[in-house]
C-alpha cells in the first residue's frame, strides 16, 4: 500500500505540472498582456496591432497594452521582449523587419531565429512608388529607361538601413537593373515631404499614407511593391506586372512569442488574431490604411519567417547591407 502511494505520488509530481500548464493555458489572459512594438508611434507597425489588439482584448476579456519601444531598426525592442518572461504575458508586434536584423547585425543581444516563434501575421502593407509630378515621368518604364541611361541621377528616400521601404526601393533597382542614390530619413512624414517637394526624386511609401497626395495631383504613382495591385489603386501597376522579375517586395507585420511559451496559448493567441482580423469592423479599418489581411496558422507563419530570414540573407550579401 504504502509503495502504491509512492508511486502515484510521484507520478503527480510528473503530470501536475503539464495539468498546470494545460489549465493556465484554458484560463489565459487572466491579467493584462504587454505587446511590444519596436517602433515609434504612427507608422503602420504601430497602427495595425493597435487596432487589431484592441479587438483581442474585447473578445478575450483582457486589456492588451501596446508599449512602443523604437530604436536600432527594432533591435531595442525585440531585445527587451527577448529578456522578458516566456509566461505568455509579453508579445513582440514586429514588421518584416524582424527577418532582415540577423543579416544586418552581428553583434545582436539576441537571436530573432531561436528567441522567438511566430503567433501569426495581422496584415500586409503594400508600398507605392511615388515621384513629381515635376520630374515629368509618366511610367515606371520611363523612369527605368532613365535611370539606366544616368547612374546615380535619381535619390530615393527611406527610413533607413533594412527598413521596409529600403528593401522595397533596393529589390525593385536591383531587379530594374539601375543604380541611384540611398537618402535616408528618420521619420516617413519628413520622407513624404522632400518628396512632394521635389528635393528627393522618389519613394516606396506605404500606400495609405501617399494616396490622399495622390489624389489631389501631388504625387504620382508608378507602382506597387505587392505581388498583387491595390484595391486603393487599381490604375498603378505592380512592379512584376511592370515587366520586372522578383522585384515584389511584401511587408508583412505579425506577432511573436518567446520561443518557450506554452504552445496552447500561442494557439489561442492564433485563433483570437484570426477572429480580430475577421472582424468586419476590423477589416474596413485596416483597408482605410491599405492593409491587407490573410491571417495563417502559427506554423505556417513561422515557416514564412524562416522562409525570410534565408532570403533576406541572401539579399543582404548581394546589396552589401551591414549595420554592424
Amino acid at each position: 500500500m504504502r509503495r502504491g502511494r509512492s508511486l502515484l505520488f510521484a507520478l503527480s509530481l510528473v503530470v501536475s505540472p503539464l495539468v498546470l500548464s494545460g489549465a493556465q493555458a484554458t484560463d489565459w489572459p487572466t491579467k493584462p498582456v504587454r505587446v511590444i512594438i519596436p517602433f515609434g508611434a504612427g507608422s503602420a507597425t504601430d497602427i495595425i496591432p493597435r487596432i487589431v489588439f484592441d479587438q483581442v482584448g474585447r473578445d478575450l476579456g483582457q486589456q492588451f497594452i501596446i508599449e512602443n519601444r523604437g530604436g536600432a531598426g527594432g533591435t531595442i525592442g525585440e531585445a527587451a521582449v527577448a529578456k522578458a518572461d516566456p509566461d505568455g504575458y509579453t508579445f513582440l508586434a514586429a514588421s518584416s523587419a524582424h527577418a532582415i536584423a540577423p543579416a544586418l547585425y552581428s553583434k545582436l543581444t539576441y537571436s530573432p531565429k531561436d528567441d522567438f516563434t511566430g503567433v501569426g501575421i495581422i496584415g500586409s502593407v503594400p508600398s507605392v512608388m511615388i515621384i513629381s509630378p515635376s520630374k515629368g515621368i509618366k511610367t515606371i518604364q520611363d523612369f527605368v529607361k532613365d535611370a539606366k541611361a544616368h547612374p546615380n541621377k535619381f535619390t530615393f528616400a527611406t527610413l533607413g538601413v533594412g527598413s521596409a521601404v529600403h528593401l522595397a526601393a533596393e529589390r525593385f533597382r536591383m531587379s530594374a537593373g539601375y543604380e541611384a542614390v540611398n537618402v535616408p530619413f528618420k521619420g516617413g512624414a519628413e520622407a513624404l515631404t522632400e518628396v512632394i517637394a521635389g528635393r528627393v526624386d522618389y519613394y516606396f511609401c506605404p500606400i495609405a499614407t501617399a494616396l490622399p497626395y495622390i489624389k489631389e495631383g501631388k504625387l504620382l504613382g508608378l507602382t506597387v511593391s505587392n505581388p498583387t495591385r491595390s484595391p486603393l489603386l487599381p490604375d498603378v501597376p505592380t512592379t512584376e506586372e511592370a515587366g520586372y522579375q522578383d522585384s515584389a517586395s511584401a511587408f508583412w507585420i505579425g506577432v511573436f512569442a518567446l520561443k518557450k511559451t506554452d504552445k496552447a496559448i500561442v494557439e489561442k493567441l492564433n485563433e483570437a488574431l484570426t477572429k480580430a482580423v475577421n472582424n468586419p469592423e476590423v477589416k474596413a479599418k485596416l483597408a482605410k490604411i491599405g492593409a491587407d489581411t490573410e491571417p495563417m496558422s502559427a506554423d505556417a507563419f513561422e515557416k514564412l519567417v524562416q522562409k525570410d530570414f534565408v532570403t533576406y540573407a541572401d539579399f543582404a550579401h548581394k546589396t552589401g547591407m551591414k549595420l554592424n
